[in-house]
């Protein structure tokens, strides 16, 4: 039987986190989703992820949807890197992408 885990939410944080369990809910089936749906729902999220991107309870909501902080990595990789991975995380990623992009360029 799953766990149940109750979080204190803002009123206008609630569509961020219906959208946040969807795509957790669609991640976690080990199914394909349809990639259209799948595509607009990242969307949506990634629209609510930018409009509240400075609130207070954000942090503490990604913590407990990891496909939707994944979603709010991406958003904020250009300006930030991978801002929600530890530091060493972080740069142990740079490298590793800049090797593989050394040896797909040398062939």
């Amino acid at each position: 039987m799953p766990s149940v885990i109750k979080l204190a939410v803002p009123a206008e944080l609630l569509s961020l986190v219906r959208l946040a369990q969807l795509l957790q809910a669609l991640e976690g089936e080990g199914r394909a989703a349809d990639p259209h749906q799948y595509r607009l729902l990242v969307e949506k999220l990634g629209a609510e992820l930018r409009e509240h991107q400075g609130h207070a309870a954000l942090p503490g909501l990604l913590d407990h949807f990891p496909a939707a902080a994944e979603v709010y990595e991406n958003l904020q990789y250009a300006y930030a890197g991978l801002c929600r991975a530890p530091l060493e995380l972080s740069l142990g990623s740079e490298l590793a992408t800049r090797e593989l992009l050394d040896r797909v360029r040398k062939g």
